[in-house]
């Protein structure tokens, strides 16, 4: 019987938290240096090279690779012969408890504080818990006598582009596969790797999909050898069809979407083939340790010699500065899909909290906190800064959840211009083109490096909304592209393939 002190797993957890948060496996990194030298488009390409110049930053800084430190998820497999016990002598502690403890350490590490992004009584006040509690726990109980566990900071992009379906035992699923990527749009911060599902029930193709993310990438070597198993021949067709796609980085057009495609099977009902897709973004964060009684696991960090080559901050030639304090439509109207833009001055941010709160006031008259009239809004949720620091990372949070907010805040306030990431829905893109706005992205995945462009914040209305409030930030040089420009022409062609794989 192998005796593990509740003690070791809670530090265990809140020192591997911590470290996927700065840490990128070495195999994703060395995967996006191979997607970058192969891309061909320079707009995919410079994206990329801001994802692994972000991945170096964040790995020297031991700051979040992205604002958005994800939804923890803690993946136990216990030995029947492990029991556990605390050191101090006291009951031990329920095994949601100790997981938890472990994941408050690390999200309120003062050192390096992580976004909490939970909330509970999403039908209700929808209060934030603070320190991103509960985890999200799976457990397995097999024969032996240690602690096999697997963390991972799952960001709310990937997941919220889950997909599932039961197919009949003789529909295509490579063709289902391929069928929902474009429906997925870009907000899942491609490129990265798609987790599939199969068999099982519903429940179980979900987390089979999720399960396969926690692997090496190496389809690389699986061309090599050729496949060997039905799976691993739909990995090859899969990752093949999509990338043929050109949705590309960001969704910008491009050789690579995706990294890798990983499966992972399960019996299931003779009638039915369930079906599950679940993505990895660009901020790809988990890692595996054993405990076996010894005390916490010891985390090795990556080889620095994984970013070798990769600079410490992207190149300023080629982007047009841009003085967001005296922006004007008619200036805004000279920019072009595809162009590179470098802001400086002065740029509010906001989200769906604050997008709500802002049209609630219009909808009754009432006056807004701020002046959105020539100004641009950028939509970010920052993590605490810490010393040294205006703000802590602050990367683009998927826009399309603003879409609805767009037509009244153009039409009553006059903002001039949006920021954010993936593509915009249509009625979006006609507000933009009635009212001469602009929408710029900012690349998903790089909260990092987008926040060494921060000089200073601060917040000016609805502080109760924590890291949804609107803040004021001072910017220098910060780079974006143009995504939709004033005649609505769009730079994203995500539409356009959605519509042909679905006739």
């Amino acid at each position: 019987m192998t005796l593990i002190y509740s003690e070791d797993l809670i530090d265990s957890i809140a020192d591997a938290l911590q470290f996927v948060s700065y840490y990128h496996p070495a195999d994703f990194v060395e995967a996006l240096k191979d997607a970058w030298q192969r891309e061909k488009s320079p707009a995919a390409k410079n994206a990329i090279q801001q994802l692994l110049v972000n991945s170096r930053l964040s790995a020297y800084g031991k700051r979040p690779i992205c604002q958005d430190t994800g939804v923890a998820h803690v993946f136990l497999t216990i030995g029947m012969e492990v029991r556990f016990g605390t050191r101090s002598g006291t009951t031990v502690p329920a095994l949601q408890e100790i997981v938890d403890e472990g994941v408050r350490r690390a999200y309120r590490n003062a050192a390096n504080p992580l976004r909490a992004s939970i909330i509970t009584n999403p039908l209700g006040n929808r209060r934030n818990t603070q320190d991103n509690t509960p985890a999200i726990m799976h457990l397995e109980m097999v024969a032996g006598n240690k602690v096999e566990v697997t963390v991972a900071a799952k960001g709310g992009g990937g997941d919220v582009k889950a997909r599932f379906a039961t197919l009949n035992p003789s529909d295509s699923v490579a063709d289902w596969i391929v069928d929902q990527v474009p429906g997925m749009g870009a907000g899942w911060c491609p490129p990265g790797v798609l987790g599939v599902g199969i068999g099982g029930t519903p429940e179980q193709a979900m987390l089979l999909a999720k399960k396969s993310l926690f692997s090496t990438i190496d389809i690389h070597l699986l061309r090599e050898r050729g496949a060997a198993s039905p799976a691993e021949a739909l990995r090859l067709e899969v990752a093949d069809r999509v990338n043929a796609l050109g949705i590309g980085a960001q969704g910008l057009g491009g050789l690579t979407t995706v990294l890798d495609v990983k499966v992972l099977e399960a019996p299931c009902h003779a009638a039915t083939m369930p079906v599950a897709l679940i993505p990895n973004c660009a901020a790809t964060r988990y890692l595996s340790f054993s405990l076996d009684g010894s005390g916490p696991a010891l985390l090795t960090p990556p080889d620095s010699a994984v970013w070798n080559g990769i600079p410490d901050a992207m190149p300023k030639e080629g982007g047009i500065p841009v003085n967001l304090n005296g922006l004007c439509r008619e200036d805004v109207a000279k920019w072009k899909v595809g162009q590179t833009l470098l802001l400086s001055g002065k740029l509010l941010t906001g989200r769906d909290a604050a997008h709500k709160r802002l049209t609630d006031l219009l909808s009754v008259g009432e006056p807004l906190p701020v002046d959105l009239r020539n100004r641009a809004i950028y939509y970010v949720g920052p993590v605490d800064a810490i010393d040294g620091e205006a703000v802590g990372p602050a990367g683009p949070t998927t826009s399309t959840r603003m879409d609805k907010f767009v037509a009244p805040l153009l039409k009553e306030t006059g903002l001039l211009v949006m920021i954010g990431k993936a593509e915009r829905g249509r009625s979006a893109i006609k507000a933009i083109r009635e009212n001469g706005a602009v929408y710029l992205i900012a690349v998903g995945g790089a909260g990092y490096l987008v926040s060494k462009a921060v000089m200073s914040a601060r917040v000016v209305a609805f502080p109760e909304l924590g890291m949804e409030a609107i803040y004021e930030f001072e910017v220098r040089d910060m780079p974006v592209t143009v995504a939709v420009d004033a005649e609505g022409k769009t730079i994203h062609t995500i539409f356009e393939i959605a519509a042909q794989n679905h006739h």
